[in-house]
Parts: C-alpha cells; sequence; structure tokens
C-alpha cells in the first residue's frame, strides 16, 4: 500500500487541522505575552512553530497540498526577514523532498504499468528514490541500453489527492494570509486546481519535454534531457547530473550565482520563443547547473519537470513587450490605451494614465539599466509597496484586472523573478528582453526613424 494518504478524510483533516493550529499558537503566543515574554521572541517562536506544521503537513501529504507548498516557496524572498527567517529552511525542504513510496509500493506500481517484466527493461535500477515530488518520485537506473535515466513514477492515488486537496486548500485559503502579506492566495489556488491536473498525464509531459529537448539539442547554455520511455503513470528520461540551483543559491559565489541567474531569465523568455511552450513550474528543484568541471561562465542550465506547461504557439502576447517598451519611453498615455484594449483595466473603470505608469515602472526596473541586481530587499520593497492597503499603488491595483489568458505567464514571471532574488543574481535582463520578447525591441527601420527624429 502506497504511504501517501488517499483516503478524502484523513487529508481533509490533515490540512483542516492547520487552520486550527495556526489559532492555537496565537492564544499560545497571547499567553505568554501576558507572561511577561517580549514581542519579539514570542512572535519569532510562533513562525517557527507555524513553519514547522506547515510544511510537516504538508510535505506528508504530497499531491496537491505539497504542490502549493513548492509554488509558495518561490515567493519567499517577498517576506520580511524577520518573518523570512523561521520560513525560509522549512520552504527550501518542499523544493527537492517528500517522504518516499515504500520500495513494495514502487515495485507493484512499476510492474502494473509497465509489465511483470519491467526489470528486464533496466540493466539496474536504485529502489532509493533520488528525488520526490508533489505527484511522483523519482528513481535513478541505467536503461537496457547502457543509458543512466531518470524513472519516474506516479504515486498511486495522486489524482484523488491533488484534487481533494486543492479543493480543501480554497476552503480556508483566506487564513494564510499572514504567510506572505499582501498575497491574494484564492486565484492561486484556483488556477493551481485548473492547471496542474495536467500533471497527472505523463503523456503530454513527455510530449512537452521532447518538444523542448529537440529545439535546445545543440545549445551551449541550456540542457533538456531526452525521453526515453513513457507509459502510463511512468516516465523514463536521460540522467541530469549538476548541481542542484538550490545549492547555488545557499552556498554560491557570486559569479556562480550571476551565471545561474543569466541563465534562468535567458530559459524563461527564449523557451517559449523557440518551442510555443512556457515551461510554467520555475522553483529551484527543476533546475541544475551542468559545470563541466569547469568556470562559471562555461555553466550550462539543465532544465526538468515539464509536467505544466502554457501552450502559446505564437510566444509571448506582443502586448507584454509592447506595454514595457512604451513604459519605459514614459508614454502613459499609449500604455493605458493598450492595457483597457487587452482587458488589464475594465470598461466601467476609469484610471488616471500617469498613476498606472507609476504603478508599473518599479515591476520594470530590470529592464531599465544594462545590468540589475535582484536582491531580497529589493523584492521585499515591491511587495510592500503593493501590499500596503494605505500605498496608492495598493488601491490602483486592486481596480486593475489580469485576464485569464496572462494569469500563468504573470505567475511564472513572478516566481522567475522571486528565484533571482534568492539568489541576488546580477542579470542582464534588457538583452533577454530585446532578443526575446516580441514588440519590446524597436525594429530596425523604426529605430533608424526615432533616431533621425531625435
Amino acid at each position: 500500500m502506497s504511504d501517501l494518504p488517499r483516503k478524502a478524510v484523513t487529508r481533509t483533516a490533515k490540512l483542516a487541522a492547520l487552520p486550527l493550529g495556526m489559532a492555537g499558537r496565537a492564544t499560545w503566543g497571547l499567553g505568554k505575552r501576558i507572561g511577561g515574554y517580549s514581542a519579539e521572541l514570542v512572535g519569532q517562536e510562533l513562525q517557527q512553530r507555524t513553519a514547522e506544521q506547515l510544511f510537516k503537513v504538508l510535505g506528508e501529504l504530497k499531491g496537491g497540498a505539497m504542490k502549493f507548498g513548492q509554488v509558495l516557496s518561490v515567493f519567499e524572498s517577498a517576506l520580511p526577514e524577520e518573518v523570512a527567517g523561521p520560513y525560509r529552511a522549512a520552504l527550501t525542504r518542499l523544493q527537492d523532498a517528500a517522504p518516499p513510496m515504500p520500495v513494495a509500493t514502487v515495485h507493484a506500481a512499476l510492474a502494473e504499468r509497465m509489465g511483470e517484466d519491467w526489470r528486464e527493461l533496466f540493466e539496474e535500477f536504485d529502489d532509493k528514490p533520488s528525488a520526490a515530488a508533489s505527484i511522483g518520485q523519482v528513481h535513478r537506473g541505467v536503461w537496457h541500453d547502457g543509458r543512466p535515466v531518470a524513472v519516474k513514477v506516479q504515486y498511486p492515488g495522486a489524482g484523488e489527492a491533488l484534487l481533494s486537496d486543492l479543493n480543501q486548500l480554497g476552503r480556508f485559503v483566506r487564513l494564510l494570509g499572514p504567510l506572505i502579506p499582501g498575497m491574494d492566495f484564492k486565484p492561486l489556488v484556483s488556477e493551481l486546481r485548473d492547471r496542474i491536473s495536467e500533471e497527472l498525464d505523463y503523456g503530454l509531459e513527455a510530449d512537452a519535454q521532447r518538444t523542448y529537448a529537440a529545439e535546445f539539442g545543440d545549445d551551449p547554455d541550456v540542457r533538456v534531457p531526452d525521453v526515453v520511455y513513457q507509459c502510463d503513470q511512468v516516465l523514463v528520461t536521460e540522467w541530469l547530473e549538476g548541481v542542484p540551483l538550490a545549492e547555488v543559491i545557499r552556498d554560491g559565489t557570486d559569479e556562480e550565482r550571476d551565471r545561474a541567474g543569466q541563465l534562468l531569465a535567458r530559459f524563461l523568455f527564449s523557451g517559449t520563443a523557440r518551442t510555443g511552450l512556457l515551461h510554467a513550474d520555475p522553483h529551484p528543484g527543476n533546475f541544475r547547473l551542468l559545470t563541466d568541471d569547469g568556470p562559471p561562465e562555461a555553466w550550462r542550465l539543465g532544465v526538468m519537470d515539464f509536467g505544466t506547461v502554457d501552450r502559446l504557439p505564437d510566444g509571448l502576447p506582443p502586448t507584454i513587450g509592447t506595454a514595457l517598451r512604451m513604459a519605459l519611453d514614459g508614454d502613459a498615455a499609449s500604455v493605458y490605451e493598450l492595457l483597457c484594449e487587452e482587458g488589464f483595466v475594465k470598461p466601467t473603470v476609469e484610471l488616471d494614465p500617469e498613476a498606472v505608469l507609476e504603478y508599473l515602472v518599479p515591476i520594470i526596473e530590470p529592464a531599465q539599466v544594462d545590468e540589475f541586481v535582484f536582491s531580497r530587499d529589493w523584492m521585499r520593497e515591491q511587495a510592500a509597496r503593493v501590499a500596503d492597503p494605505r500605498s496608492p499603488a495598493y488601491q490602483l491595483g486592486k481596480r486593475l484586472n489580469l485576464p485569464p489568458s496572462y494569469l500563468l505567464i504573470h505567475r511564472v514571471t513572478l516566481s522567475t523573478i522571486g528565484v533571482l532574488c534568492q539568489l541576488g543574481a546580477r542579470v542582464r535582463m534588457r538583452d533577454e528582453m530585446e532578443e526575446w520578447v516580441p514588440g519590446f525591441a524597436l525594429e530596425d527601420g523604426a529605430a533608424e526613424v526615432a533616431e533621425t527624429s531625435a
């Protein structure tokens, strides 16, 4: 039997205990304050206890609960430092690991899905998982042709658990507000519910990975492992050796962080332009740095897990690049008109174009300079600016609308920026956007006309 809790009543009880636990700890904290302990010490202890319970439960449940935790983890850099400290280690743990399935369950799943003679397909198969994630775990093996491979096995009952988790999370998601002040978790859970079910279909994942692997086959900067075999709820791909991105975040030198950040930004923008697919799960556990024992400037980015993608056959919408360029030029009226046309401003809402431009400018700061240094301080500053109910940015942001077609693009972009801030990387963001984002760079003819007019 799988160790994945499958009964809805069991999973619901575990998730329901989270808000109850938060309320209980708040009462406990009040008691300690009355007993004479300082607010700072009590607050730190409350945060630590909350983190431990939250991510222990999410990790044990796997499924949609753990996926929610992984998505949450990339926003860690937006937390105030006094809050982020107790959460950071727990958040990072979710990016790469979860309690594994028993060996007998793995063998039974492989026999059911690949056939009783499944071992004949492998020269070697390691029973100990190398990674465990939200809906499956990965084992290292050697394929019958001698290739090292990663064998991804879906947890039995993962589909039921995933949908149950997201439905339950949706019921008390507002109580998670204190984790990241200012973040609206409800649409995040809703979007996960709509999108994440695709991860259950390993056939779709294999198709997306094949597309990326073919496009980046000879790329000097990005490596995507080939698909070796796929059936039902098993996916076998080439093994990707390298340094986990989480290790670079934790221990990397400035040069290593900068290289990792530049490659990540390049992949974010170039991947969609070249494949028509947006890799929509940019948490650090899905990336490796292939060093080949060379200097950081020669490193490549290894990319894994194509279970969640957005299909954009024409690449990123040109509206994004055009609006960013107009904002950089200070053309408030044109930016506002374009946002209205695309549905970012509803017809019943009237806003001040200059105020909208002011709202957007800090978001595009990375494109205003040749090189931009991402940092947790900068991320916290941006989060505070739009999250403070007293600020004009907060009031204006509440009146803007995010069209459904942009929802996943928005989340992936913010998530990637979150990882760049965790890295503290110096990135030439404008160079990547000029090359890969439609509408951002002026066409040669238009640029000449602009220069002549000037």
